[in-house]
């Protein structure tokens, strides 16, 4: 199958790309550049073929040929996405939809579109796949809106598939130190101390980058029926973690760490997100990884590194600090577009 992968430089993408490549999946990228230099250690043993061009410049020349898209190239966190939410729906919600009007329009057959566990916002008890969407910030809005529009395109020829992926976690060669608990991991190992300003009380699912892969990989594998227009939680029941027991299990994973508590916090976000849906009905799926492997895998990358705090501190693994950079240096237009020199 020829995939096209859009964000192939990011945290998600790398480890994605490489892996479909593994399967022998004939694989083409798509990125803008945006966190080109967060490269952390090597960690993969191949990467595709990579379109520097953003989304909102594609056309359908170059989406011929291509089988499917996964389509992960947005404004990647809730903090980010309020930095600029004209421009953050002009990507997330206007590009995405764009993209997938290009793609029908080439003959594209399958889009899997990568969604975010984040749609439920704030939720009594446990949310599954039919649950109401409550979206709380201008990223999770996006990801409700591009479901609705993509489901509305979808036919005998345009087959839309939508993972609603939990937090992710876990090591990559494109880290990312803005996810729980891949900061929270961090922190313990430059400092030797985990300080929330919360008392971490709010509920949040957590799932393995490699995991959030093998979810995507086996969408794209699976019978057309199974996955045409439907809606999946990726994650594992079992990994509904409080904050504060993410923030626990990180502490005792790291020799030494000390980790404290604050008041209840400002961030009303809670939810525990069922996954019996993806576990039974995509053929072939289950977790592999929980916090406390994740935050062991970290560890051993950190060490084997020499993990310093002007590496987890610096704008090349967070993406609102490099985002940020690059507009303050006038490389990027107020539209986020690249400036030419």
């Amino acid at each position: 199958m020829k995939v096209l992968v859009t964000g192939t430089e990011g945290y998600l993408g790398c480890l994605l790309g490489a892996d479909l490549l593994r399967h022998g999946h004939d694989v083409v990228g798509v990125d803008t550049g945006y966190y080109r230099q967060g490269w952390l250690y090597p960690g993969v043993d191949a990467t595709p073929l990579t379109l520097a061009k953003d989304i909102r410049h594609l056309e359908v020349a170059d989406l011929e040929g291509v089988d499917a898209i996964v389509h992960m190239a947005e404004l990647s966190n809730d903090p980010l996405g309020q930095l600029s939410p004209t421009v953050t729906y002009d990507i997330n919600h206007q590009g995405s939809v764009r993209l997938a009007r290009l793609a029908k329009q080439a003959g594209v057959g399958r889009f899997v579109y990568m969604s975010s566990c984040s749609v439920y916002g704030v939720a009594d008890g446990e949310v599954d796949e039919t649950s109401p969407v409550n979206p709380q910030t201008a990223y999770a809005e996006c990801k409700v809106m591009v479901e609705r529009d993509l489901t509305a395109m979808a036919d005998d020829s345009f087959s839309p598939t939508f993972l609603r992926n939990a937090t992710a976690f876990g090591a990559s060669p494109r880290m990312r130190f803005d996810i729980v608990l891949n900061n929270l991991s961090g922190l313990a190992c430059t400092t030797g101390r985990i300080v929330m300003t919360s008392d971490g009380s709010p509920w949040r699912p957590l799932a393995h980058a490699l995991d959030i892969g093998q979810a995507i990989r086996l969408a794209l594998e699976a019978p057309r029926d199974v996955v045409h227009g439907e809606v999946f939680n990726v994650g594992d029941s079992d990994q509904n973690y409080r904050v504060r027991e993410v923030a626990e299990i990180v502490a005792d994973t790291f020799p030494g760490c000390e980790v404290s508590f604050g008041p209840s916090g400002g961030d009303n976000r809670s939810y525990r997100v069922a996954f019996e849906k993806i576990a039974n009905k995509l053929p072939g799926f289950a977790c592999q990884w929980d916090a406390g492997s994740g935050a062991r895998q970290l560890r051993d990358v950190f060490t084997s590194i020499d993990l310093d705090t002007e590496t987890f501190e610096g704008r090349g693994h967070t993406r609102l600090r490099q985002l940020q950079h690059l507009i303050d240096t006038c490389q990027l237009d107020s539209d986020l577009f690249w400036r030419k020199p």
